[in-house]
């Protein structure tokens, strides 16, 4: 360390490179400052190097987006959902949530378990099907088998078979080989399962099922209204039914004697197999006769469930059926149990329901009691045990988009004692009503890893709503809910001013920043307000106070660089100084009180309560700031937040200026436009500080959907991406618009810490860091009284602007590190519950963490390292010489999005994530690039303002508007993952199947006969055209094959992929062998009957 120390001395005498105020373009270029020493002189023992990076999604949370299939594993308990893009989400009990992803992103038609197997059918709108393997904790796909010819339109596998039956559009049903993934050469063609004399065909296939009394029978339901029972080994009908009207599904009863349809006049038939010429029943459960005698005519019955119970009359269950002339009447879901209809009216369109029974055989007494319904967005299940039918308790966190999700934020390695407390406030507020017994879908294992520790999400929505979130060992439990929309009066229609700068949803959450030490939260929402809540344990009586803030600037005012030289950089908000005002009115005075004339007309966005409310344990709002209309121009949004508890400061900022506001004493300290701030030190040399005042758009936080462009692209640009590619519309964090090259610069970055504020400087103080949208970073000292009566009498000293620095494009981030290259924590207060009764003995007196003069001595010492992150680049200045010591290029083709400064393996680096969808890692102090991958192929508006970084090697995004994707980038975490993931298959017994007696088992028919092989195998229904289907092997396959071959049975496991391949090609030259032996019997055939024909004939015959 001797020779670092010299190094550092050295820095401080000498003259400042990269770090001195001039041009725009000082210091810019990538490479080291001549002044500065180069970076192989600085001598911090950086640890992290390429191997501890590696890039994976770790899990998703969330309801699946636009859900299209549903399947359950009645002994594995586990339930399946399928997505439009291709998604799988496979649930169990708490803890055991897997994602899957087919890699062509076409819809999932269908999902089949093979029950008790560990295995999975998908059928995909692509036409292929896939099997995959549970039995890992990373499902993969073992088979794919793709359909050329024919489009697949319905699967049914029955229990303890390895034969999926697979209908097509053209009518016709294959049989596809579960184990091997081949077709069969057995084919129920459409022609000849209904009679030669029908003249239409039947329409696709929408339903198959075997016969619960006879396996070797299979009904095939086609869309027209046709239904036919195939026997099997017979290869023809037993029956054909002809209906007029068309079928959307059938439910077998269990004994196999009768069925039921649905249709799409909403009706349900019910057939017996003993007379099938006409329905023994025809219902129209929700059509009511009319006055003339007709019925209502009904929407269609989409599926229905026939379902016999051993104590009870059987249930009938069914989705849709409802009268057309009923407008505005939810989606329901119908349960007929006995002579009793009860009607469940869903939030959502219903996409899918299923049945959960107690035994997974078809010919046996079904005793339901459970009702999973997937709708459009949520999952519910339904208690059928209990008359009233309640719906269970969800376990998973399936509300995320309750309201859409306008940002996120995320925190790793927590105070232990957070979320406890969080959540005993929370489970106060939960609803009730809830069925008493266990969650149904309780299949897999999951175990808390060794490798956790306190994580908490943060969302904020679009109706000013925000959730807790404890995400600790990679699952996700709602703690605790905060609506900030209680804060205001509710704005009556056609007079709020927000509906005017918001349409929808003016309590919209733009921003949040916490600090879970001291527990203060602050919320920066849409129509330019800021709430400060604290944390208490008990209720109180409480008046919320108001400040509203002038952070706009006179058009008509301009200065010129002489009248600017003799003001100083800063002024008293009440100063004689031409810079603009702020305007602060705490209630309850009047609010006229003290305003002057021309602020008359300033109104805010929205109306704060203005009265003591009562408000219950938990986060309490202490303070309100508002930027107000003025001259009917509404303002604009804010684009920056920091707030210290230490300090007992917040500052923020927009396009206008900054403003810093003591929370404490409830004063603005400052209030200035960007300008104001340099001073005579203005790098741009600009005249003007009268920004253009256009009206800013609002349109697209609330709803961040696929294919939204809500940000103009003129307006969101930095000057500095004036030349940037149109292909991506973006807002950063910042929300920053119309920013002009000349006039306007905007506050895109704010942080409080302990530096330097000048270079002459020898202790570090409290300091405000500012970057702007032009690469500015501006330095802003200040004084502020440590004793606590002092601190709440005097007034804080803010001092003129310190240094400014430069690098290209808009600043994001600010971090710091002490000269060992660790990471410095910014002062924080420990938080203090200011409504607990009082202690006579435990004053309650405040306990700063890393903010006195000793402390600051001790860790300083020598300086510090400011680390500044941009769109463009990344910078290391050292304090107080200002000193440029590294500079990286991160990106000269792309722009950054999000980066900070994060810990990972008990060292700390910068992340970082690129519009173009890279992920990209730098060490610290050199910013040497550590990783560089391409995640992402297309970073949409939503992914770009929800991605976060935070620590551990940890990052997620909004992957879709219902869904939250975690990432790691961490080594250690990747290896630990399959610790971490839950185990989807665990070895269960197969449910015996019920004696059936003997003379069921006598008169019900050869059911146990039944050989499939026999029927489907190879030898006796031959291949099946290799044209019409093309099988694919799998990922998972090969995997498992790469792992065999590293081992000590590689060299066999090689040879049999040998054997495999010469095995297919011999498979190949079989096949046509056997194509010309058919053809050479057909001509010899042929050749025998023509010789039959003309033996007998004379020769005056021909």
């Amino acid at each position: 360390m001797k020779k670092f120390r010299k190094v550092l001395d050295g820095l401080t005498t000498s003259s400042p490179g990269g770090g001195t105020m001039g041009s725009p373009s000082c210091g810019s270029a990538a490479g080291t400052p001549t002044a500065a020493p180069t970076p192989k002189e600085i001598d911090v023992q950086e640890t992290l190097v390429s191997e501890n990076f590696q890039l994976c999604k770790t899990v998703r949370h969330g309801f699946p987006y636009q859900p299209t299939a549903l399947a359950f594993d009645p002994v594995q308990k586990i339930l399946a959902i399928g997505s439009r893009s291709g998604g799988v989400r496979i649930l169990g009990r708490p803890g055991v949530d897997c994602f899957c992803q087919h890699e062509s992103g076409a819809a999932v038609l269908q999902l089949q378990f093979l029950i008790n197997e560990g295995a999975l059918v998908t059928a995909c709108a692509d036409d292929t099907l896939h099997l995959w393997n549970l039995r890992q904790r990373r499902p993969a796909i073992l088979h794919s088998l793709k359909f050329n010819r024919e489009r697949i339109t319905f699967c049914h596998l029955p229990f303890q078979s390895k034969w999926l039956y697979v209908g097509t559009e053209r009518g016709n049903t294959h049989i596809v080989n579960i184990e091997s993934f081949i077709l069969s050469g057995y084919v129920i063609m459409w022609n000849k399962a209904i009679e030669l004399s029908t003249k239409t065909h039947p329409g696709p296939v929408v339903h198959l099922s075997d016969s619960p009394k006879d396996e070797g029978k299979l009904l095939v339901g086609f869309e027209s209204g046709t239904i036919v029972q195939w026997d099997l080994r017979a290869k023809k009908a037993d029956f054909r039914i002809y209906y007029d009207e068309a079928i959307h599904s059938v439910s077998w009863h269990h004994e196999g004697k009768q069925f039921m349809c649905s249709h799409s006049d909403g009706s349900l038939t019910v057939w017996n197999l003993r007379n099938t010429s006409k329905p023994i029943q025809v219902t129209f459960p929700h059509g009511k006769i009319q006055k003339d005698g007709k019925k209502e005519s009904c929407k269609p019955i989409l599926k229905v469930d026939y379902k016999t119970s051993r104590n009870s009359e059987p249930f009938v269950i069914f989705s849709g059926g409802l009268s057309y002339d009923k407008a505005g009447r939810r989606p329901t879901l119908t349960i007929m149990h006995g002579k009793a209809i009860t009607v469940l009216e869903m939030d959502y369109p219903i996409v899918e329901f299923m049945t959960l029974c107690e035994t997974p055989y078809n010919n046996e007494v079904q005793d339901p009691y459970a009702v999973v319904v997937l709708l459009e967005k949520d999952l519910i299940v339904v208690d059928l045990t209990q008359s009233n039918f309640p719906v269970f308790e969800n376990p998973y966190p399936m509300d995320i988009h309750e309201s859409p999700v306008t940002c996120t934020a995320y925190f790793a390695d927590c105070p232990p004692d957070i979320i406890p407390v969080l959540y005993s406030i929370g489970v106060k507020h939960k609803k009730t009503g809830y069925s008493q017994k266990e969650w149904p879908v309780s299949g897999g294992m999951w175990t808390l890893g060794s490798h956790t520790y306190p994580e908490i999400i943060i969302t904020g929505h679009a109706d000013g709503s925000i959730k807790f979130w404890d995400a600790s060992a990679i699952t996700l439990q709602m703690l605790y809910k905060l609506k900030t929309n209680k804060v205001f009066e509710k704005p009556k229609p056609n007079e709020s001013r927000a509906a005017e700068l918001v349409d929808d949803d003016p309590f919209a959450v733009q921003m949040v920043s916490w600090c879970p030490q001291s527990r203060i939260f602050c919320v920066v929402g849409i129509s330019a307000h800021i709430i400060l809540y604290r944390f208490s344990k008990y209720d109180a009586n409480t008046q919320i106070v108001s400040l509203e803030v002038r952070l706009q600037c006179d058009p008509e005012d301009v200065i010129s660089p002489s009248e600017n030289e003799n003001n100083p950089c800063f002024s008293e908000p009440h100063s004689g100084s031409h810079s603009p005002q702020p305007h602060h009115h705490q209630h309850p005075p009047s609010p006229g009180g003290g305003t002057p004339e021309s602020f008359k007309d300033s109104t805010p966005c929205l109306k704060v309560k203005d009265r003591v409310v009562r408000v219950p344990p938990g986060y309490q709002a202490e303070l309100v700031i508002q930027l107000p209309w003025i001259d009917g121009e509404p303002p604009q949004q804010i684009s920056s937040l920091d707030i210290n508890s230490a300090y007992g400061l917040l500052a923020f900022g927009n396009c206008n200026g900054l403003a810093v506001v003591d929370y404490l004493q409830k004063t603005i300290l400052l209030c200035m436009s960007t300008l104001d701030l340099y001073g005579a030190a203005d790098p741009y040399q600009r005249l003007t500080r009268s920004p253009r005042r256009n009206r800013q758009s609002t349109s697209g936080l609330t709803e961040l959907s696929d294919n939204q462009q809500s940000v103009d692209m003129e307006r969101s640009k930095s000057p500095t991406s004036e030349s940037r590619e149109n292909s991506f519309s973006r807002s950063r964090s910042s929300s920053v618009s119309s920013i002009d090259r000349d006039t306007k610069e905007a506050i895109t970055t704010l942080q409080f810490g302990e530096s330097f504020g000048r270079k002459s400087d020898t202790l570090p103080t409290p300091c405000l860091w500012v970057g702007t949208s032009l690469g500015v970073i501006l330095l802003i000292p200040m004084s502020i009284p440590t004793d606590q009566e002092e601190r709440m009498e005097e007034a804080i000293t803010i001092g003129p602007c310190g240094a400014v620095l430069m690098l290209k494009g808009s600043v994001l981030r600010f971090g710091f590190l002490d000269c060992m290259g660790a990471l410095l924590q910014t002062p924080y207060e420990v938080w203090r519950d200011l409504n607990a009764p009082e202690d006579p003995d435990r004053p309650r007196k405040r306990k700063l963490v890393h903010y006195s003069p000793s402390s600051s001595q001790d860790t300083y010492g020598d300086g510090h390292l400011a680390i500044v992150c941009s769109e463009r680049q990344a910078k290391v200045f050292l304090m107080p010489s200002q000193s440029c010591l590294f500079v990286h290029n991160i990106t000269e083709s792309s722009f950054v999005l999000r980066s900070d400064l994060v810990s990972v393996c008990n060292s700390v680096c910068l992340a970082c994530f690129c519009a173009n969808g890279h992920v990209m890692t730098l060490s610290l102090p050199s910013l040497r690039p550590l990783m560089d991958v391409n995640y992402l192929p297309l970073t949409d508006m939503r992914i770009a303002r929800t991605f976060c970084f935070t620590n551990g090697g940890q990052a997620l995004y909004l992957s879709s508007p219902t869904e939250i994707q975690r990432i790691t980038y961490s080594q250690e975490m990747y290896d630990n993952l399959q610790e971490m993931l839950g185990e989807l298959f665990t070895p269960t017994e197969t449910p015996e199947a019920q004696n059936r007696g003997f003379l069921k088992g006598f008169f019900g028919g050869n059911a146990h006969t039944f050989d499939r092989e026999e029927l489907f195998g190879e030898a006796a229904a031959g291949k099946a055209s290799r044209s019409l289907a093309q099988h694919i092997p799998g990922q998972g396959g090969v995997e498992g094959m790469k792992v065999a071959a590293s081992g000590a049975v590689g060299e066999l496991a090689r040879a049999r992929i040998a054997l495999d391949e010469r095995g297919q090609r011999l498979g190949e030259l079989e096949e046509r062998t056997a194509l010309m032996m058919t053809s050479a019997e057909s001509f010899s055939k042929h050749a025998h009957e023509l010789m039959l024909k003309c033996k007998d004939k004379k020769w005056y015959q021909f």
